[in-house]
């Protein structure tokens, strides 16, 4: 995994578990594989998986059970699209939509451009 240096390392390793969720590579009320094994596929430490590991929880993305390991909770790829759908409208189209009105581009022309595709 090449890692991006504008976010932190943490924060892209839970997008790498969200998308191996969404493909469904790690299935709902399944084990995910372990903070070490991650951390050495991914060649990071174990703590900044620990640290993702701990935002996924915390997100009700995944559980843990003690002593056996993390599970991908049920409904997970929902909650997934959801939460990346309240980010891109609060972080990305506003900030689109707010830039289209400072240059004059209209509703109907962003419906049209929506509709081409």
């Amino acid at each position: 995994m090449d890692f991006n240096s504008n976010k932190p390392i943490y924060l892209q390793i839970v997008e790498y578990v969200y998308e191996r969720i969404l493909q469904l590579e790690w299935k709902e009320d399944h084990k995910v594989i372990s903070v070490r094994d991650l951390a050495t596929e991914l060649e990071v430490n174990p703590n900044t998986v620990m640290r993702a590991y701990e935002k996924l929880q915390n997100d009700n993305i995944i559980y843990n059970k003690r002593g056996i390991g993390f599970f991908v909770v049920l409904e997970a790829a929902t909650l997934i699209k959801n939460l990346r759908k309240e980010s891109f409208i609060q972080n990305e189209l506003k900030n689109d939509l707010y830039r289209a009105k400072l240059l004059g581009i209209t509703q109907e022309e962003i419906i049209n451009i929506y509709n081409q595709d």
